[in-house]
């Protein structure tokens, strides 16, 4: 006779028990992918939001006027380096920046001397609804604080609601 207190599949395997139900691991292992898939749908639709926001911006600043900079990267250790980009630094520390078409970039990385001299190009990345989010305490901004602070009161004139 098989002793009750067994448990009928081998939790660090997984395995099934007799009666063909998936087993505690892989039932957690589902769970896990589930949970998985769920964020990674909610950061999409995040970045997506986020871009939207970013584009009506674009339009309203192109059509205002704003003046775009150039944009440059700092290294880890100092120095900065030129990039082929202009837009607009969405912090003080010109950190993070959007360029004309939209696009975010996190401008510091660690620098060469050979990057320092002839530039760098820095990788896109999505853009975020919260700036620094992950950071240290106080470092966080709202995408459209940051973009308020840019061009005052943008939203108002926007040609579409951000809602």
């Amino acid at each position: 006779m098989a002793d009750p207190d067994s448990s009928p599949t081998d939790p660090a395997t997984g395995d099934q028990n007799a009666s063909g139900a998936p087993g505690w691991a892989q039932r957690r292992r589902e769970a896990a992918t589930e949970r998985a898939r769920m964020l990674q749908a909610r950061q999409q639709a995040e970045h997506q939001r986020a871009a939207r926001i970013v584009a009506l911006f674009l339009n309203v600043a192109l059509a205002e006027g704003l003046e775009p900079t150039r944009l440059r990267v700092k290294g880890y250790g100092g120095g900065t380096a030129r990039t082929p980009l202009t837009g607009w630094y969405l912090r003080n520390d010109q950190s993070v920046a959007i360029d004309t078409a939209g696009r975010f970039y996190i401008l510091t990385q660690p620098l060469t001397v050979r990057d320092r001299l002839f530039g760098v190009t820095p990788r896109n990345e999505p853009v975020p609804l919260t700036i620094g989010e992950g950071g240290r305490d106080g470092d966080i901004v709202p995408l459209r604080t940051a973009l308020d602070r840019l061009l005052p009161g943008w939203e108002e004139r926007s040609p579409e609601p951000l809602a």
